[in-house]
Parts: C-alpha cells; structure tokens; sequence
C-alpha cells in the first residue's frame, strides 16, 4: 500500500497502486521511526506537528519509496548471487541497508512515526486490520474475477496471516497495558524464494494490487522493524521479537511471493536498469524538489536531509552504472 508514486513506472509502483493506498488508512501504512528507541508518544507527535504539512506528506512519500527499495534490492541481490555477480550482489545488500537504516530511520525520525510500545501496538492493529478485512479480501475476489486464481488464492493466505498477527500484536497490547500475561512469540518464517521471471498472472487490476500489497508489506516490515528495536531499548526483549519477526514475514514471504508473481525480478541486467532509473529520479527530481518546498515553508532541517539523500541516491545511480557497464 502505497502513495509512492515517484519509484512509480521505474520500480514497478503503478498510479493505481498508489490510489489505493492513498484510501487506505495511514495506520494500515506507515510506521515512523521519530524517535530513538525510547522516545515517547508525546515527543513524536511534537515533532511531527512542528512540520508543514506537505513537508510531511514528502516525508511520507519518501519512507514508502525506501522501504520498497530496501525490500526489492534484497531480492536483486539474491538473483546477482545466482548469476555469480558477487561485487553486484553486494552492493545492492548495501544500499538495502542504507535505504532502511539510514534514509528511512532518518526520515521516519523527523516525521515523527515511533512512539510508545502501546501506541505501535495501536497503529500495527489498526494496519493488520485493514489488511485482513478489506484490502486483502478485495484483491482476493478482484483476482478470482479475472481469473488469476493462484494470485486469488495467495491474497487469501496472506490475509489469514495477517488475521494471526493482528491476534498476536492484541494479546501483546494487553500485556502491555495491564503488565500481566506474556508477549506471544513470534510466527515462523516461510521464506519465499524469488527467482527472476515474468508476470504471473494476466489482469492489469491483479497486477496493480500485487503492486499495492508488495509496498505495503515493505512498508510493514520496515516500521516492524523500528517498532522492534523501540521495544528492546524500552526492556521488552519478547515484543522486540514479535515486531522482528513479523517484520520479517512481511518481507521474506509475504512481499516475496507476491514479487513473484508479480514478476518484480529481472534478470541481474534488468534489475539494474530498473535501479539506476529509480536512483536517478530520486537523486535529481524527487528529493531536490521535497527540499525546495521544505525550504520555502522553513522546515530546513528536513530540506538539508533531503539534499543530502538525493547526494546518496545519485551515488547509488553512479555505483550501478559502473556494475551495469562491467558486470561482475
């Protein structure tokens, strides 16, 4: 679920991805990491009241558009592993981890998204939700209507997943609350290998969901995982679990198997003109425009990250094109 439609054409998010997300609650999307671990609820809704309102919503537009890359360069990583590129390989592993734990964190921070255990607890409920009893069944029927019955029958078990997280993240809100019980542990991980390959399934509107569901799974185990170390450092080891590794059921089987479905990888090649495009379109228009109009509105603290992201983005551009003209 997605209003980022700026990696757009260029990293699989359609406008009709985008839409949908857009309708969706901001609770079934975001987290924020505004905080270090350890701030509390009232420091982050200071800070995220301190912004201009647009500066926020290109906050927003940016956190979704990072946590996508770092999920799918954890994919294009493992297919240049397969196509024994490991220079490629590594260097998608680390920009993945540069897009989370420094571009998304950061962003995250100002816009003020980490709060209390029990109030992550809360916007974790709210996402689950939604995603049990609206978008995942909608999609569910939408495929069965046009005839994409293996996406069809994937938006059911995902939806049936996401109705067990939603169980666990309530038990764990009541141990928080009332300080009796115990966090329930994590859920195991059925991790989804994602080859490169084709679409899957044959309907425009199956695909624009698939779109849709594999951002907002990104989104999720991003803000899972902020939400996880915010538990640990506040000495709730067992829910830091519980955020990891749902975090993790988000990404390696939940948006994996959608991306594959989808179709998302490429071969190592394709993936990388895929990257270099979406790198580009950050480095010189996305985050250069966000830091002007952060600029005109007085949130320079936000414009001078933006600048300095867009300075990132265009050495991961230039990092791929040397590995797109010399494979390896």
């Amino acid at each position: 679920m997605t209003r980022f439609a700026v990696r757009a054409a260029l990293a699989c998010l359609s406008t009709v991805a985008a839409a949908a997300v857009l309708a969706a609650p901001a609770s079934a999307t975001a987290p924020s990491a505004a905080s270090a671990p350890g701030a509390s609820a009232a420091t982050t809704a200071l800070a995220a009241r301190a912004l201009n309102p647009q500066t926020l919503a290109d906050l927003d537009t940016s956190m979704r558009g990072e946590a996508f890359a770092n999920a799918s360069y954890t994919f294009y990583a493992a297919q240049a592993d397969r196509e024994h590129l490991p220079v490629t390989a590594q260097t998608y592993r680390r920009t993945a981890s540069v897009e989370l734990n420094e571009h998304f964190r950061e962003e995250a921070a100002l816009a003020g998204v980490v709060g209390s255990d029990a109030s992550n607890l809360r916007a974790a409920i709210a996402g689950e939700t939604y995603e049990t009893t609206t978008m995942y069944p909608t999609f569910a029927r939408e495929a069965a209507q046009d005839g994409d019955l293996n996406a069809a029958a994937l938006f059911t078990e995902i939806g049936h997943d996401e109705a067990a997280h939603l169980a666990r993240f309530q038990a764990a809100l009541q141990v928080v609350e009332t300080g009796r019980g115990r966090i329930p542990a994590p859920p195991p991980v059925d991790a989804v290998q994602v080859p490169a390959g084709g679409p899957q399934v044959h309907s425009a509107r199956t695909l624009a969901n698939l779109d849709t569901a594999m951002h907002g799974e990104a989104l999720a185990h991003a803000r899972y995982t902020l939400y996880g170390e915010h538990a640990t450092a506040d000495g709730r080891p067992a829910l830091g679990r519980l955020f990891q590794g749902t975090g993790q059921v988000e990404l390696r089987e939940h948006f994996a198997g959608e991306a594959v479905l989808y179709g998302l990888v490429g071969t190592t090649h394709q993936n990388l003109v895929k990257t270099i495009a979406g790198e580009t379109y950050e480095a010189t228009v996305m985050y250069p425009t966000f830091a002007r109009r952060a600029d005109a509105v007085g949130d320079h603290q936000a414009a001078r990250l933006f600048r300095h992201n867009a300075a990132d983005e265009a050495g991961h551009a230039r990092a791929f094109q040397r590995l797109l003209d010399n494979p390896r």
